[in-house]
C-alpha cells in the first residue's frame, strides 16, 4: 500500500507540474501580454513592485546568471515592461523597476497565483494547512538543495 501511494504521489506531482505550467501560460499570457513569454512574466514577478532591485538580486531569485538575465531584460525594456537606472551611490549597480505596463503584468500574474492557492486550500482546516505547508517545504528543500549550503 505504501509503495503504491508513493508511486501515486509521484505521478500526481508530475501531472500537477505539467498542468500548472500549461494553465499558467494560458491564464497569464493573454492577448494583452502576447508580446512576452511565461519566463518574462516570472522575471517581472522577481523584480516585484516594492523597491528597485539590482540585477544580481533578481538573477539570484531566478537562479540564473546576470548575463542570462541581461538578455531577457533587454527585451522587457524594449517592450516597455521595465526600466533600468544606475545607482547614484555606485554607478556599477543597475536598479531595475517595473513601468506601469510592467506593474500591470505583475498584478495580472499575481492574481493567477492567488486563485490557484485559493483552489488548493479550499476546504482545508488549520491542521491540514500546516501539513500541506510542511510537505511543500520538504519538496522545496529537495528541489533546492544548494540553497541549504549557502
Amino acid at each position: 500500500m505504501v509503495h503504491s501511494t508513493k508511486r501515486s504521489i509521484n505521478e500526481l506531482l508530475v501531472s500537477l507540474f505539467n498542468h500548472v505550467m500549461d494553465l499558467e501560460a494560458k491564464a497569464v499570457l493573454t492577448e494583452e501580454y502576447r508580446d512576452i513569454t511565461n519566463n518574462d512574466m516570472h522575471i517581472i514577478e522577481a523584480i516585484g513592485v516594492e523597491e528597485p532591485r539590482n540585477m544580481s538580486v533578481i538573477a539570484h531569485r531566478l537562479s540564473v546568471t546576470v548575463s542570462t538575465l541581461t538578455t531577457n531584460m533587454n527585451g522587457l525594456e524594449r517592450k516597455g515592461y521595465i526600466r533600468r537606472e544606475r545607482s547614484v551611490e555606485d554607478k556599477r549597480v543597475v536598479h531595475v523597476l517595473l513601468t506601469e505596463k510592467g506593474r500591470k503584468a505583475f498584478y495580472h500574474h499575481r492574481d493567477f497565483h492567488k486563485k490557484m492557492i485559493k483552489a488548493i486550500v479550499k476546504g482545508l482546516d488549520e491542521e491540514e494547512l500546516e501539513i500541506l505547508y510542511h510537505c511543500l517545504v520538504n519538496l522545496n528543500d529537495f528541489l533546492e538543495p544548494e540553497s541549504k549550503s549557502e
